[in-house]
């Protein structure tokens, strides 16, 4: 099998490291494993293992036919099966598709708005689906809206996986005081509800002033950046919360850390909360998406109501004050995740997915 993984940018997203993380998995168990960026590069790129084929597309515009004839190029140099489209990628996986018809198209949704689906309309994803060989989706809310919505029968859930991410080559030094650091991973944006940890901060320190939050994820620079800063600027918790933006090696990170949190207004199946886990850290996250999938009680974690701060700052100053509880709760999460969330698993369920989609393909075709 021949499958090349497809997704619009490296930079250090929930579906992009997906996307390394599938053609990493596969490099040793295909006869061809590939990954494809459309049009920007990023600090994933250096997570791609060298026995993994890459290419840049360069693309440069919503429709760029001199892209897809470099991509097509590609696919037929390689003799490639399966085009893995994740998220976006698919409209240009399509365009493939109109002038390369004997590629399968696998599409991958991430969706991470999984609470207000009814108002998910998107008529190219719609039309597209019509040239998908199969979908596969991070959560069962998404699962069944894809039923309901897109022209495709072969829906299938494979939740997101994770590899070891301590072996890149960049080491982070973080601030604060050992043994009373609290760490968020997730990039800038409203709906990771980042504005509930700087006034949960406001409260915490008060008493604990001597613990710090540490927050990793891409700023894009935009009102809702501003707002943050503003906001921990007006409160005075400079020395106690700090921004690092998007970082290569997390798992450098996660190990100088002793708690883990996960705000979020929404969410699919969080990888962060996958990675906490790896690093048998404790947990606080709200509850939205998966996330009562993965932290199934609270030997596992602590989950919290979405946007209620009362409940956010008892279960993190809970954690603070028992370091035995915090040791417990890392390691029952560490097995759950080793578990159920393993590299070696999901990859098995997924070929053996896609062995049954091409095999039922090529029986309605044979000859009788």
């Amino acid at each position: 099998m021949r499958i090349v993984q497809i997704i619009d940018s490296l930079e250090a997203g929930g579906a992009e490291r997906m996307a390394v993380n599938y053609a990493n998995a596969l490099s040793n168990k295909i006869a061809f494993s590939g990954l494809i960026a459309t049009r920007k590069e990023g600090v994933l790129k250096n997570q791609i293992r060298s026995e993994v084929s890459y290419l840049f597309l360069q693309k440069k515009k919503s429709v760029d036919l001199n892209a897809v004839f470099r991509l097509r190029k590609y696919i037929k140099k390689n003799k490639i099966d399966i085009l893995h489209a994740h998220s976006s990628s698919f409209f240009i996986g399509v365009l493939l598709k109109l002038t390369f018809v004997k590629i399968d198209i696998i599409w991958h949704d991430h969706y991470g708005i999984s609470q207000d689906l009814k108002s998910r309309k998107n008529l190219g994803l719609k039309f597209g689906s019509l040239f998908f060989k199969g979908i596969i989706s991070v959560n069962t809310a998404l699962k069944d809206w894809a039923k309901s919505y897109l022209w495709c029968s072969n829906i299938i859930y494979f939740p997101n996986f994770i590899e070891d991410i301590s072996k890149a080559n960049q080491n982070v030094i973080i601030k604060g005081l050992e043994g009373k650091r609290i760490v968020c991973v997730a990039n800038l944006r409203p709906q990771k509800n980042h504005l509930l940890i700087i006034e949960s901060a406001n409260v915490i320190t008060k008493q604990y002033p001597e613990w710090t939050f540490h927050l990793f994820g891409k700023d894009f620079e935009d009102d809702y950046s501003q707002k943050l800063k503003l906001k921990i600027r007006d409160l005075k918790l400079e020395k106690n919360i700090f921004f690092y933006g998007t970082i290569e090696n997390i798992g450098s990170v996660l190990k100088q850390c002793d708690i883990a949190i996960l705000p979020s207004l929404s969410e699919g199946l969080p990888l962060a909360v996958l990675e906490y886990g790896l690093y048998k850290l404790p947990v606080v996250a709200t509850n939205v998406g998966e996330m009562s999938k993965v932290i199934i009680s609270e030997k596992e974690g602590l989950i919290v109501e979405s946007n209620n701060i009362n409940q956010f700052v008892e279960a993190i100053t809970r954690l603070m004050e028992d370091k035995n509880l915090r040791i417990e709760m890392g390691q029952h999460l560490n097995k759950i995740i080793e578990l159920n969330y393993s590299q070696k698993s999901i990859i098995e369920n997924y070929a053996l997915w896609l062995d049954t989609l091409i095999n039922f393909a090529l029986s309605k075709v044979a000859p009788r």
